[in-house]
This record gives structure tokens, sequence and C-alpha cells, in this order.
């Protein structure tokens, strides 16, 4: 599909009119796009009861909360989000960090669980919508991509063990996945497998899985219909196999949520990650359906959309939702045009609960299970790692240490640990960054490494000295070593030191500081600090900082080339002819080569 829809934030839109790309979409609604959408929406029906409902008690509360947190947030996200396609709900990687809170908040009363997951809700809404509006769209990148896949393997993990107790149909306590597969091995070996809802449930999830590569096959539909029919025509619920059993009749209620003597920081904490982790989802899926569409979405609108929908959620006695990688498809195969596939899912959900809430009665727990197992096992990143390993193993090793942090901490800690581990990889980059001195190469144009070219020429009294990052506190001091240590290892007295500074997109105060008392340092020496291919910015910021006093423009020059002229024509040296052979060099470049 090629069609594209107004964009976002088309200036010609009212200002206002640009946060609510729903509305800005009506204006250009075709008619011809209203029977797929209504049938599309139709379709996505029969997967959003099942996984609502599935999701909801994997994440600690009943599943009728499943159904109330796919109605209203899918209602708010057509109005609010700017994506044309993505279907919003709760989602299986947000299963393992709302349970893990809901378990240690709630004491096992089931309101005290919703209003703690309706609290991490709104926090996750509030979160998003902050970000959004502050337009910090692009926070979620700074998880590089195997830190992510850890992360995400490590929630798999965790809701695929949350979920084999009830595979089982055994009771086992919460404590984390590698005790509770230790207490569900114990089990399973002492004989507490109930065998019915296990065949049940083992059934569905085969189902499922064989039918996973077919598309336009609703293979999860299909599996929780068979189990429910199973269920009801051979009595197993008086065998003992659980069921979903009886749901509350209508709608959700607003409600504000609150819960008394409860541990706030962590609800905080926990809608935090949340958020998170849902708007890393729902930026990765909404550029990719973006990009098939050829259409442009502002994640700074789709974090706004995003909180909406959550905070909808809260308010409605729902939990915390995210893009889904499972109905999205179903609805584009379906042949979704617009947002209004969603609202006509959540009107046909919200007719089912008023009209017929009986229908699911005995829908089987295990078949519920089998359902977020599923999902758990699409969570795992195992090809993309291989590839990593093999070219950066390091990366490969930070990822499996994230990957054992959620294992054995949780999923709280992990996501912690994962934003320490990111902040720590991007600051060592920054940190060591590459450096190098610079010398002439017979007949290769421009300056170049003297490790990569141990035969570059140098100059008389000259030191050519690069850095490849930006200077800031946690490089200034090693810049000055490393540079201190390059004019010691000049093989001729120095004269002037160029920094070939193009790779320095910033300074801050440390730096500037540094660069004040290593000028003066060097002037003691006789010797001139000079900058090449600075840019503009960063040499605003030294003006700011107030060097524009120690560095006059003759210090700055436009090309390293240039800086070398300079050099040469008020020096009275042959450096270049001291430095190789007569006739072995080129002249003199007008331009750098890194």
């Amino acid at each position: 599909m090629t069609t594209a829809t107004p964009r976002p934030h088309d200036k010609t839109a009212p200002h206002w009119l640009r946060w609510l790309p729903g509305l800005a979409l009506l204006k250009s609604y075709q008619a011809a796009w209203l029977p797929k959408d209504i049938a599309a929406g139709l379709v996505l029906t029969t997967m959003l009861v099942p996984v609502g409902i599935a999701y909801a008690e994997a994440s600690g509360v009943p599943g009728v909360y499943g159904l109330y947190a796919t109605i209203i947030p899918l209602l708010a996200y057509a109005l609010f989000g700017p994506s044309r396609i993505l279907v919003l709900g709760p989602d299986s990687a947000l299963a393992a960090p709302i349970l893990a809170v809901v378990l240690s908040v709630s004491g096992g009363d089931p309101m005290r669980a919703i209003a703690a997951a309706s609290m991490m809700a709104v926090v996750a809404g509030l979160f998003c919508i902050v970000l959004g509006l502050m337009r910090l769209g692009f926070i979620t990148e700074l998880l590089s991509k195997p830190i992510r896949y850890g992360y995400m393997n490590g929630i798999a993990l965790t809701v695929l063990v949350s979920q084999l107790p009830k595979l089982y149909d055994i009771s086992i306590d919460d404590a984390g996945p590698l005790r509770e597969m230790q207490q569900l091995a114990l089990a399973i070996m002492d004989g507490q497998t109930h065998w019915a809802s296990l065949a049940v449930g083992a059934s569905s999830l085969a189902v499922i899985l064989l039918l996973k590569r077919f598309d336009r096959i609703p293979g999860i539909l299909i599996a929780v219909i068979l189990a429910t029919l199973a269920v009801k025509l051979f009595g197993l619920d008086q065998q003992g196999v659980k069921v979903l059993g009886e749901i509350p009749q209508g709608l959700p209620s607003l409600a504000w949520p609150w819960l008394s003597n409860a541990d706030y920081v962590k609800i905080v904490l926990g809608g935090c990650a949340v958020a998170l982790i849902a708007f890393a989802d729902t930026s990765v899926l909404s550029r990719t359906y973006a990009a098939r569409t050829n259409t442009r979405v502002d994640p700074n609108q789709e974090m706004v959309g995003l909180g909406v929908a959550n905070l909808a959620a809260g308010f409605f006695q729902g939990f915390p939702i995210s893009s889904s990688a499972s109905r999205t498809p179903v609805a584009e195969a379906a042949g979704s045009r617009t947002q209004l596939t969603g609202v006509v899912g959540a009107l046909a959900v919200a007719a089912l609960l008023i009209a017929a809430p009986n229908l699911l009665r005995h829908l089987p727990n295990s078949a519920l299970a089998a359902v977020v197992i599923a999902a758990a096992i699409g969570l795992f990143e195992f090809k993309d790692l291989r590839r990593i390993y093999r070219i950066q193993q390091w990366e490969f090793w930070l990822s499996m240490l994230c990957f054992a942090a959620v294992a054995v901490f949780g999923a709280i800690p992990g996501i912690c640990l994962a934003v320490v581990l990111a902040i720590i990889e991007f600051l060592w980059d920054g940190w060591r960054p590459h450096f190098a001195v610079l010398g002439r190469v017979p007949n290769l144009r421009g300056y170049h490494d003297l490790k990569r070219y141990p035969h570059a020429a140098l100059i008389d009294g000259l030191v050519l000295f690069r850095w490849d990052a930006p200077l800031f506190f946690a490089n200034a001091e090693l810049f000055q070593q490393r540079l201190l240590e390059a004019v010691d290892a000049s093989p001729t007295p120095v004269r002037r030191v160029v920094v070939a500074a193009e790779p320095v997109t910033s300074v801050d105060v440390t730096s500037a500081d540094m660069l004040r008392e290593l000028c003066a340092h060097l002037a003691r020496e006789g010797i001139a600090l000079h900058f090449a291919e600075m840019k503009d910015p960063v040499r605003d910021k030294l003006k700011r900082f107030e060097l524009s006093g120690l560095f006059s423009d003759d210090r700055f020059h436009p090309t390293v080339g240039s800086a070398v002229d300079d050099y040469l024509g008020r020096e009275d040296t042959n450096g270049l002819e001291s430095a190789a052979p007569a006739g072995s060099l080129p002249p003199p470049p007008t331009h750098s080569s890194h």
C-alpha cells in the first residue's frame, strides 16, 4: 500500500490540530477506505480479545482488564497517534515488568493488583507525554541494539517462565526466572502436573506455532476456539481444568487509580520502565510501517500519542500498553487504511462485553498461557546476535550481561542496568577515543595516521595531532596527556602543535579549562597551539568560554593543509626536505584526509 496520509505536522493546519493527527486525517478521508477499515477492524477483533485476556493474566490482573486496556487506548491513539496503521494494546514485552510490580505491592488482592497496574499506566502516560512535549523522542535511541536484544531476551525468558506453571497447572512462588524454573522442575518430578490442562495448553501452543507461518490464518483465534470447545464438549472444567469463568458485563468506568499503603517508588520506577520499553517498541514499529506507506512519523508526537493512550488506560481500569508487532500485521493484511480500523476493533470488543460477556467463560487458562508463551518465543533474538558476536564480541557479551541481569534480578532492575550499561558504553567510546599523529605519505594526498603509515614524513618542529571524539570532562585529561606525549616523541624540537579538530563536535567547561592550561604550558615551552578544521559551533563555544583572548583568529585554519602552509611560510625551516628524501613527497595539499 502506498496511499499517503497527511503528515501530523502539516504546516497548513492550525497549531492545535497538529497534536490531533486523527482529526487532521478526517479532512482527507476517502469514502473508498471505509469498507476496508471496517472489515479489517472486525478481523482485528478476533485477535484483540484472546490476546488482551492472555496478556492481562500474564501481567497479574484478571483477564477482563485486558479488554478494558484494549478499548480505551485504541480510541485515544486513533485521535492522538501519528501512525496510520499501528495497533496498540496489552503487550507481552510489558507483562514481566508489570507483573513484578503488581506482585510486590498487591499482596495477592486482585483489586489492589489492578489499582497498582492502573497507577503504572498513569505514570507511563505522563512520562511519555512530558518527554514528547519536550521533544525528547530520541531518548530510547540511547539503548544500543545489543543492549536492547539482551534486555528483550531476558524479558522473553521471564515471560515464558512465568507462564509455564499455568501450562502445567502447578502453583509456585514468584522468585525470579531461575528459581521458578527450579521450583517447576521439582514440582513436575514430584508428579504435580495436571495432565488435562497440559494437554489443552500444549495442543493450543502447537496450533499457534504451526499456523504462525501463515499470515492470513488467525492461528491464535483458532487455537483459542478449539481449546474452549474442548473444555465445553468434554466437561474438562469439571475435571480440574481452570477456565476464565464469568467476566463482568459492561464497559470500563472512569476511576481514579490509587493504592494506599503501597511502595510508590516501585510503581513510579515500574511505570517509567514500561514507558521506555513501550516507546522503544512503538517507535521501531511505527517507523517500519511509515516506510512501507511512504509517510513520515514524528517520534515526539508518537510519544505523546502513546502517552495519552496509557493515560486513558490508567483512568479506565486498564494497565500499561504498547504497540503490537502481532496485531498490527493482522490489521495491515486485512486491508486497513487508517486508524478507523482500531476504532472498529475497540467498538467490537465493547459490544462483546455488553452483549455476550459469557461467550468466553470456558476459555481455559492453559490456552491463555499458550498464547503468551508463543508471543514470548517471538521476542527472542538469536540470529542477529550471532552476527554481532562475529563482528564485535565485546558488544555481544554486553548483551549477554544485560540478559543475565534480567534473568537473575528481574525486569525492573534489568532495565535499570540496561540504561546504566548504555550510558557506560556511550561514555567509554568518548572516554578512550582514537587519536593520531599525522604525517605526509608519498604519492598519497592529505595527512595520515603514523600508526597506519609508519613511513609517513614529519615536518620539523610541527606536530599534527588528531582527536576523534568530542572534548568533554571524561576525556579532557587524556587529550592533554596524549598531546604532550606526541610533543615529547617528536624527533625534532617542537615549535607548533596543530590539532586537527574536524572530529571534535563539542567542548564543555572542563575541556575548555584544560585547553587554557595546555596552551599556557606549551607557551612556556615555546610552542604555539593551533587548530585546523574546527567547526564554527565549537569555535563559538570557545569564545563563550572566554578563550577568544587566548586563541586569536590566526590560530584557526580551515584545513590541515592550510595550517601546514601557514607554518612553513612563517618558520625558517626546510621541514619537508629534512623529514624525507628530496622529491619523494608531492607539494603540500590544500585539504586533509582522515
